[in-house]
């Protein structure tokens, strides 16, 4: 019995990912991927039931870190102690490097989340995750006006407006193909933007 050729798996992939890069989901041509790993449409369709399969098995682990790092970054607000608590919405140079460290160490994933997902389930990602790290971030947010620590009354609609002009500022060098320096630039002017103390109502 022949075995199966191991190699396979991770060519088709990698073209994949070339030419979702290069075209998008939706003008990306799955005979193209092929001739460019070198295996047939036949082999392709063994491991992938079309170009939708194809795209998220290329996405999936970046769309799965994506998650699993904001959920890991967040902590329960009532463990947390009142100057804990008002620290979370700091604009620390630190914190906002991580994240684009995060981001671009895994760049070709989230550039194909942000830019060429059009026309899969994966089209309105950078929505669904925000919208997400809002629910989370509300609970804080709360919790710090039950305590008395800011005296603003913020929706939860509002405040997804808020974190969606942030977290689109985040995104937008990889949407438009920063280096990793010109984003660090951007880290550095957002910090001096986004003033969450003043718009939340917190005492400085």
């Amino acid at each position: 019995m022949a075995t199966a050729d191991k190699s396979i798996d991770p060519r088709i992939l990698e073209s994949a990912k070339r030419e979702f890069l290069q075209k998008g989901f939706l003008n990306a041509s799955l005979k193209d991927i092929c001739r460019d790993a070198g295996v047939t449409t036949g082999a392709l369709y063994k491991r992938f039931k079309g170009k939708e399969e194809l795209f998220s098995a290329v996405v999936q682990g970046a769309a799965d870190e994506l998650v699993g790092a904001m959920k890991s970054r967040s902590i329960p607000p009532e463990t947390l102690s009142d100057e804990a608590l008002k620290k979370a919405w700091d604009m620390e140079r630190e914190y906002m490097l991580w994240w684009f460290r995060f981001l671009y160490e895994r760049y070709d994933g989230v550039r194909l989340l942000l830019v060429c997902a059009e026309g899969t389930k994966y089209s309105t990602f950078e929505h669904d995750w925000v919208e997400s790290m809002c629910a989370i971030t509300y609970t804080h947010y709360k919790e710090a006006q039950r305590r008395g620590l800011t005296e603003t009354d913020i929706s939860e609609k509002e405040l997804h407006v808020m974190l969606t002009s942030f977290w689109t500022a985040i995104c937008e060098p990889i949407v438009h193909g920063f280096t990793f320096e010109e984003a660090c630039r951007v880290s550095d002017l957002m910090c001096g933007l986004f003033d969450w103390y003043k718009m939340l109502g917190f005492e400085r």
